[in-house]
């Protein structure tokens, strides 16, 4: 799926957001990534939706080199991912029918398609019903159902999860999660970013800990544990 070898980056103001970054993430794999804040998962991240480049090494996706990608490819590689994030995103002047389609609409899928695709993830998530509403008239569980369904519509390679739980309570947590189970059964690979630590004890899935930009462990079947 996807590979960094040798990655770090260095921002303008000298910091050292990641050093030496050695990962391989499996196609059809559920990861946790987890460490403090300042650990180095945002830039994780910006690095793989190409938001930032490497000051060095080299970043695989799909064995392809993306490492330095052009302007006009990167929109390609960022409809091969999908991004799920705390606060949501959704726009809330379009009813959740339209923030759903807005996301097919931005990589030129046709009008057909999304006839089709909007009302099939709104059933993955359990709110057909919701179509016509905005989102403020949802509530937070609500709310991040939706981000999820908008992040997976285009049937992206990669799901990325940023703390996707982070403003829930613990019993919609878990609702969240078994949504997240299923769309990695059905083939999506999963990373997710969190400090949920009931959450990553309970799915026992592999677990990759940062602390000051390097990865310091990295566990099959892992716990939540703060090796700091």
């Amino acid at each position: 799926m996807f590979e960094f070898h040798n990655v770090t980056k260095i921002y303008k103001n000298k910091f050292t957001a990641v050093k030496d970054i050695n990962l391989k993430i499996e196609k059809g794999s559920f990861s946790f990534v987890v460490g403090k804040s300042g650990a180095g998962k945002t830039t994780l991240i910006k690095l793989l939706i190409k938001e930032v480049n490497p000051t060095e090494g080299t970043i695989f996706f799909n064995g392809e080199d993306i490492t330095y990608l052009s302007s006009r490819r990167i929109p390609l590689h960022r409809r091969k991912v999908g991004v799920v994030f705390q606060d949501f995103r959704l726009l809330n002047k379009k009813t959740v029918y339209e923030n759903i389609a807005f996301a097919m609409e931005m990589v030129g899928q046709s009008p057909k398609s999304i006839r089709r695709e909007v009302p099939n993830v709104l059933s993955m998530v359990g709110l057909s019903d919701k179509a016509t509403n905005f989102p403020n008239e949802l509530a937070g569980g609500e709310q991040q159902r939706i981000a999820i369904a908008r992040a997976v519509v285009n049937r992206p390679d990669l799901i990325i999860a940023d703390e996707p739980t982070g403003n829930l309570d613990p019993e919609t947590s878990n609702e969240i999660m078994k949504i997240f189970s299923e769309i990695n059964r059905r083939g999506t690979t999963l990373l997710m970013v969190t400090h949920d630590r009931t959450i990553v004890d309970m799915m026992k899935k592999r677990v990759i800990e940062l602390k000051n930009g390097r990865i310091i462990r990295d566990t099959e079947e892992g716990d939540y544990y703060e090796g700091f």
